[in-house]
């Protein structure tokens, strides 16, 4: 299997890859946190993984380069909590045009960035648009969860969505990075079910601070997650992603073949 990952090629292997109109992956995640038992990290580690896995996957069909993660987000809501790094909408506006113009300056053009933060979400549809305009090239985005939305529902036992540290997060982590779970605190690792707001169907939107929401900084129920689960879930959402990719959403350029 061909290399992936930006990082990991040279310049000239870009180039060839930029020449045969390959996809950029760009990973998108976000550092804060995610309760009693999951690192900081969380939400990078996991788009940046299903983006590795959504490349490899897609590859035999269609060449894909995973760009380096764009480890922050937009996180004001989990600042009370601390340990939250957060960007304003100006800055993450700046970031995505800047990495972009350089992804496509190589040559490339065709880039998906790959969403794991539920705080993205309205934000990367409006930005997709704008970076569409600015730089006159067709910028995609996906929410990795939302790609597996089905294998997320089918998997999951208390939850129909992808939440915050929850059942869900919770197996991936076990799946991918176990030393990182602190599962000695599985136990405090529970809060309310809540609804993304970018798939809310409340009228009215306000913005407000996590710790209101979920006062333990858990959002579903960590305590039934399992790696059995999490490897599951990575799996149906990179192959979700890699069907999209095949399918040539830029041009319709391939015909639709599902990836299995």
């Amino acid at each position: 299997m061909s290399e992936v990952q930006w990082n990991r090629l040279t310049a000239t292997e870009l180039r060839a890859r930029a020449a045969r109109d390959a996809v950029v992956l760009l990973p998108i995640g976000a550092t804060e946190q995610h309760g009693p038992h999951l690192p900081t990290g969380v939400d990078d580690f996991l788009a940046a993984e299903v983006a590795r896995r959504t490349a490899e996957l897609a590859s035999p069909h269609t060449d894909v380069v995973v760009a380096p993660s764009l480890p922050i987000g937009l996180s004001e809501h989990h600042m009370p909590f601390g340990g939250t790094i957060s960007l304003t909408l100006p800055t993450l506006h700046a970031l995505l045009r800047d990495i972009c113009r350089s992804v496509i300056r190589v040559g490339f053009s065709r880039i998906l960035i790959v969403n794991g933060h539920g705080g993205n979400m309205t934000a990367l549809h409006a930005l997709t648009t704008e970076l569409t305009v600015e730089l006159a090239t067709p910028i995609a985005f996906a929410s990795y969860f939302g790609a597996g939305r089905e294998v997320v529902r089918d998997t999951l036992e208390t939850q129909d969505g992808l939440m915050h540290a929850c059942e869900g997060e919770t197996s991936m982590m076990m799946a991918v990075t176990p030393a990182l779970v602190r599962t000695e605190h599985l136990g405090e690792a529970h809060g309310p079910q809540i609804t993304l707001p970018a798939e809310s169907t409340d009228p009215v939107y306000m913005a407000m601070a996590f710790d209101r929401i979920a006062p333990s900084g858990v959002a579903g129920d960590a305590r039934v997650a399992s790696p059995e689960k999490g490897e599951r879930l990575l799996v149906g959402c990179a192959r979700a992603l890699a069907d999209v990719l095949v399918r040539d959403p830029w041009a319709k350029r391939i015909g639709p073949r599902a990836v299995r």
